[in-house]
């Protein structure tokens, strides 16, 4: 365990509690929790890019993507982000994400461009896309 300056906690309880202890064997003995960043209010749809050595995802209210690596700590990937929500990568590695505000589900090109793949369908406009995943075959 650490404590918020870093090091070792003396704290004998566990920074987690196991509400089902069916999940207790799922969490190694020598496991911490370690805060990451803060100032979000609603982090979600992490995806990883191993080739760029990072975590993106969403922080929904504040109408931002964040990204997160070990070197750089947290930044800004993206505002305003449209509400962004779930995230996903392509087979070809582009980053894919379903915007609440547009009600859109956009691609987010190498350069950096976005591009809008779907924002209806069966003749309506998409309610609030929320997660995403993509078939691998």
């Amino acid at each position: 365990m650490i404590d918020h300056t870093g090091g070792p906690s003396p704290a004998s309880k566990p920074d987690w509690e196991v509400v089902d202890p069916r999940g207790a064997e799922l969490i190694p003995g020598n496991s911490f929790l370690e805060r990451l960043g803060a100032g979000l209010r609603w982090g979600e749809g992490p995806v990883y890019f191993a080739d760029l050595d990072c975590v993106l995802f969403s922080d929904i209210p504040n109408n931002r993507m964040m990204r997160w690596s070990d070197g750089a700590g947290l930044s800004v990937f993206r505002t305003p982000s449209n509400n962004s929500n779930g995230n996903t990568r392509d087979l070809q590695g582009r980053l894919l994400t379903c915007e609440h505000r547009t009600r859109r589900v956009t691609r987010t090109e190498v350069d950096g461009s976005v591009t809008v793949l779907a924002d209806h369908h069966a003749g309506g406009r998409l309610n609030s896309p929320h997660d995403i995943v993509v078939k691998s075959d």
